[in-house]
C-alpha cells in the first residue's frame, strides 16, 4: 500500500518523537555522535591534506617574525630554503642557492671574504670598520660579516631570506634584510644517517648526524660534514690544482628538556677550511721581454679567460679559515610569556693570499693578502606572548666584536723597477740597473728576485647594545596592525698603522754594500731602499692611530594586513633601517656616516586550495643613505700613483617587483616559478676621478628568475624516482660611467663581460620507506656554460697586467644515503 501524504508525515513525525525520545534516554547520542565524529574526521582530513599540500608548496612554519607562523601567515617578502631543495642541488652553502633566490645574491668565490646582497643592497667592503647592511643569523645568533658569515650547510632544517629592514626582530640590525638559518636541534628518537656524494674533478663530499635521548629529559644530537675535490682549474706553468674543495665541519649539541617546560640547549661548532686561493686568470698581452706590457688596456686583444691559461705564481698563496662558536639557548615558559635567553662566543681566524697579476712572472708579481682575527660575544633576551587582543616580543641585545685585521701587499723588487719604469719616477727601474753595475765590476751581489712586503694593520672594538619591541595588533579577525621599534647605540675604537716595510734579503744585501762602502761610493743612502711605496701616511708609520666614535638611533616599523579570505592576505609595510657609521680600513682618519634606508613595501601571500596553488607577489620602493662601496681608485690616493681600492659612500633608491608560485598540478607534477624586477639607480654618488653618476644605474641587472619542476614517477622497484629540474636566469648588467675601470661592464672585448647568465641543474633520486637507503645522481650547470664574471684593473695602469675569473664548468656526481 502506498501511503498517503497526511500518512507519510505521521510517520515522520512519529520517527522524530522517538528519536528525541531515545536521546532523552540516552540511546540515541551514540548514533548523533557517530554521525558528528564521521563528519568532524572528515573535515580534520581534508584540512591535514590542504595543510600537507601547502606545506609541501612552501608554507611551512618559520620564526621570521621572532614569532612561530606559518609562513603565509608572515606580512614580509620571505623566500625560504628547505633542506629537501639543498639536498636536491647538491649545495654546500648559501653561495650555490644564490641564483635561485631572485633579487639574492651570495658571492663565495672567497669564502672568507663572502659577499651579500639583497634587492641590491650590500657592500663589497672587506675592511673591518664597517658592518654590512645584510646580517646573516644561525639560530637566531648574528654570523658577523666576514669569515664567519658563509659557513658550510650542516644539519640544516631550513633557510629564511627576509627581505627589507628587519631591526625590530633580529639582535643586530640588518638594514637591507636578513638570512636566517635554521639549523636541526636534538630530538628525543634516536636518529643516524649518512650522505657520500663522488663527482667529477675528484668531488668527495660525506656528511652524517647522530642524535640520542639520553634518559627521559636529555638528548645528544652530532652532524658532520667533510667536502673535498681535486679543483676545475690547474696552472699551465706548476700544474698546481686551483678551485679545490678543502673543507669540514661539526656540530654538537645536548638539549635539556627541564620541568615546566623548560629548555635548554648548548652548541658547539667548529669548522675547518684550507684551500688554494681564488685564481684569476691572465687577459692582456704580454710581450716578450725586456718589452713591458702597456698600461693602455687593449680591449678589443684581450685573450678569453675561458680559453687561456692560468698561471699562479703567488708565494704562500691559500685561503684558510679556523672557526669556533659556542651557544647557549634558555626557554621557560611564564605566566603571562615566553622567555628566551641566547648567549654566544664565536672566534675565528682566516687568512687570504692570492695573485693580483696572474703571471709566472718576477717582474710582474704582486699579491695581497686578507688576515683577520676575531672575537665575538653577543647576549640577549627576548620575551614573547600573545593575547585575544596582540601577539608581542620584546627584546633586549648586546653585541661586541674585538677584530683585528692586517692588509698586505706583496712585491719583488723586480715588480718595483716596471712601476718606478711605468710610473716614470725611475726610467729602467732601480734594483736592475744598480745590480747590473755591481756585476759589471764583477761583485757578487744581486738586488733582485727579493720579496717585499708592506702591511696596513687595524684594530675595530665595536660595541653595539639595543633593545625592541614588535606587537602585532588584532584590529579584527581579518585585520592586523604591527608596529614595531628598535632603540641602538653603537661604539666604535677603530686604529690604523703602518709598519715599515718588510724585505730582510733585501736588508741583507743592502747591510753588506753599506759595510763595504759601496753604497756610499755609489751617492746613495740606504734610506733611499727602506722607504714604503704603497701605505705611505707618515701620521701612523710610528705608532697606531686611532679614532672613537657613536652613534644612536631609533628605527621604527609599521605593517598593516588583512584577510580577504583565510588563505588570502594583503598587506602594506613601511620601516627604517639603520647600520651604524664606521672606518675606512685604508684609508687613516676615514669616518663613514650610519647607513639609513627607509623601504615601503605592499604585498599579497595567497593559496588557492581547490587549484593547490600558492602565489605570493610584493612591490617595493627605498631610499638608501650613506651606503658604502668599495671601488678601485687609479689616481694614487697620495701613495705614488699605485691603484687602491677605497670605500666611498653613495645615495641610492630602487624600486622593484616579485613574485614567486609554486603550483601542484598532479599528484606526481610540482611546478615552480619566481622572479625579481629591480631598478636601482644613484641619488648621489661621485667616483674618485669626481665623475658624478647620480641618476645612472648602480650596475645591478633589472631581471633575475628561476623556474623548476618536480615529478615523481611512483612504483619503481618498491619506491620513487624524484625527477627535478631547476633553471635560473639573472639579466646583464647595467653600465654607467664608471662600471668600465670597475671591470663589470666592458663592451670592445672578445668575451661578453656583464651580460645575462643562465644556469640549469637536474636531480634524479630513488628512495623507498620500506628499506633505509636511497640513491641519486645530480648535475649541476647541465649544458656546461662558463661566464666571465669580471676584470681585475687593480694594476692594469702601473704594470700593464688585467685579469679575469670565471664561472664552474658542469658538476655531476652520484650520491647515496643511508639511515641507520
Amino acid at each position: 500500500m502506498i501511503p498517503t501524504q497526511r500518512t507519510l508525515v505521521a510517520h515522520l513525525r512519529s520517527a522524530l518523537l522517538h528519536g528525541a525520545a531515545l536521546s532523552l534516554l540516552g540511546l540515541g547520542a551514540p548514533v548523533l555522535a557517530n554521525a558528528q565524529s564521521a563528519d568532524a574526521q572528515a573535515d580534520s582530513a581534508t584540512a591535514a591534506k590542504k595543510d600537507a599540500t601547502a606545506a609541501q608548496l612552501g608554507n611551512i612554519t618559520v620564526t621570521a617574525q621572532s614569532r612561530t607562523q606559518q609562513v603565509q601567515e608572515v606580512p614580509i617578502a620571505v623566500q625560504v630554503v628547505t633542506a629537501q631543495q639543498i639536498d636536491t642541488l647538491a649545495a654546500t652553502d648559501l653561495s650555490k642557492i644564490s641564483m635561485y633566490l631572485p633579487g639574492v645574491s651570495v658571492s663565495g668565490d672567497q669564502p672568507t671574504q663572502p659577499y651579500f646582497s639583497i634587492r641590491g643592497i650590500g657592500t663589497g667592503d672587506f675592511g673591518i670598520g664597517t658592518d654590512a647592511p645584510v646580517g646573516v643569523y644561525e639560530n637566531g645568533i648574528y654570523m658577523g660579516k666576514s669569515g664567519g658569515a658563509l659557513l658550510m650547510f650542516n644539519d640544516i632544517d631550513h633557510v629564511e631570506v627576509l627581505k627589507g629592514p628587519q631591526g625590530t626582530l633580529f639582535g643586530r640590525n640588518s638594514a637591507a634584510g636578513a638570512i636566517s638559518v635554521a639549523t636541526n636541534a636534538p630530538a628525543d628518537a634516536f636518529e643516524a644517517n649518512a650522505t657520500m656524494r663522488l663527482g667529477n674533478y675528484g668531488e668527495r663530499y660525506v656528511d652524517g648526524v647522530y642524535n640520542t635521548p639520553i634518559g627521559n629529559d636529555l638528548a645528544f644530537r652530532m652532524s658532520f660534514v667533510d667536502n673535498q675535490s681535486n679543483g676545475w682549474l690547474r696552472d699551465a706553468d706548476t700544474g698546481q690544482h686551483f678551485n679545490k674543495n678543502d673543507d669540514w665541519g661539526t656540530r654538537m649539541q645536548v638539549q635539556w628538556n627541564g620541568p615546566a617546560d623548560s629548555s635548554v640547549n648548548f652548541a658547539w661548532e667548529h669548522e675547518r677550511l684550507k684551500q688554494p686561493p681564488r685564481p684569476t686568470i691572465n687577459v692582456s698581452p704580454i710581450p716578450a721581454y725586456p718589452e713591458l706590457p702597456s698600461t693602455t688596456p687593449d680591449y678589443p686583444n684581450y685573450l678569453d679567460p675561458r680559453h687561456a691559461p692560468l698561471y699562479n705564481n703567488v708565494t704562500d698563496g691559500g685561503e684558510s679559515r679556523t672557526y669556533d662558536s659556542f651557544a647557549l639557548r634558555i626557554e621557560h615558559p611564564l605566566a603571562f610569556g615566553d622567555f628566551t635567553s641566547l648567549t654566544s662566543f664565536q672566534r675565528f681566524h682566516t687568512y687570504n693570499r692570492e695573485a693580483q697579476a696572474a703571471t709566472n712572472l718576477a717582474y710582474l708579481y704582486f699579491d695581497d693578502t686578507n688576515i683577520e682575527r676575531h672575537k665575538t660575544w653577543s647576549q640577549e633576551f627576548k620575551l614573547s606572548g600573545k593575547t585575544d587582543r596582540a601577539d608581542w616580543v620584546a627584546g633586549a641585545s648586546w653585541y661586541r666584536d674585538d677584530g683585528r685585521q692586517s692588509s698586505q701587499i706583496n712585491f719583488l723588487t723586480d715588480t718595483i723597477d716596471t712601476l718606478l719604469n711605468n710610473l716614470g719616477i725611475a726610467p729602467g727601474g732601480l734594483y736592475g740597473p744598480i745590480t747590473g753595475a755591481l756585476q759589471g765590476m764583477g761583485l757578487p751581489f744581486s738586488l733582485l728576485n727579493d720579496p717585499w712586503r708592506e702591511s696596513m694593520d687595524n684594530r675595530n672594538t665595536a660595541t653595539a647594545s639595543a633593545v625592541y619591541a614588535d606587537v602585532i595588533w588584532h584590529l579584527t579577525d581579518r585585520l592586523n596592525l604591527t608596529t614595531g621599534a628598535r632603540f641602538t647605540h653603537d661604539e666604535r675604537d677603530f686604529s690604523w698603522y703602518e709598519p715599515a716595510r718588510v724585505a730582510p734579503q733585501l736588508d741583507a744585501t743592502l747591510a753588506q754594500l753599506q759595510a763595504a762602502g759601496i753604497l756610499d761610493a755609489l751617492g746613495i743612502p740606504i734610506q733611499t731602499f727602506q722607504q714604503n711605496i704603497y701605505f705611505t701616511d707618515p701620521s701612523v708609520q710610528d705608532h697606531p692611530g686611532g679614532l672613537n666614535r657613536s652613534w644612536t638611533d631609533t628605527s621604527p616599523r609599521i605593517v598593516l594586513d588583512y584577510k580577504l579570505w583565510p588563505d588570502m592576505m594583503l598587506y602594506a609595510s613601511a620601516a627604517k633601517g639603520y647600520q651604524a657609521g664606521g672606518f675606512n680600513a685604508f684609508e687613516v682618519g676615514s669616518v663613514y656616516k650610519p647607513q639609513i634606508v627607509r623601504s615601503y613595501e605592499a604585498g599579497i601571500k595567497s593559496y588557492f586550495a581547490d587549484y593547490k596553488l600558492l602565489f605570493n607577489a610584493s612591490v617595493y620602493y627605498y631610499k638608501y643613505s650613506n651606503l658604502p662601496n668599495l671601488t678601485l681608485v687609479q689616481n694614487g690616493a697620495g701613495n705614488g700613483g699605485l691603484p687602491q681600492y677605497q670605500i666611498l659612500p653613495s645615495d641610492q633608491e630602487a624600486k622593484g617587483l616579485e613574485f614567486e608560485a609554486r603550483w601542484q598540478a598532479t599528484e606526481s607534477l610540482r611546478l615552480n616559478a619566481a622572479a625579481a624586477w629591480i631598478n636601482q639607480t644613484y641619488s648621489n654618488y661621485t667616483t674618485s676621478a669626481g665623475v658624478s653618476l647620480d641618476g645612472q644605474a648602480t650596475g645591478l641587472p633589472y631581471l633575475s628568475a628561476t623556474l623548476g619542476a618536480d615529478y615523481v614517477v611512483r612504483n619503481v622497484a618498491g619506491g620513487s624516482l624524484d625527477f627535478t629540474l631547476q633553471g635560473a636566469y639573472t639579466g646583464k648588467g647595467r653600465c654607467n660611467s664608471d662600471s668600465q675601470l670597475q671591470g663589470t661592464c666592458v663592451l670592445a672585448t672578445t668575451f661578453k663581460l656583464g651580460g645575462s647568465q643562465a644556469r640549469a641543474d637536474f636531480h634524479v633520486g630513488w628512495s623507498s620507506p620500506d628499506v633505509p637507503w636511497s640513491v641519486a645522481v645530480f648535475v649541476n650547470n647541465v649544458f656546461d656554460v662558463q661566464y666571465v664574471t669580471g676584470l681585475n684593473n687593480i694594476v692594469t695602469n702601473v704594470l700593464g697586467v688585467t685579469s679575469a675569473g670565471i664561472t664552474e664548468p658542469r658538476m655531476w656526481g652520484v650520491e647515496a644515503s643511508y639511515r641507520f
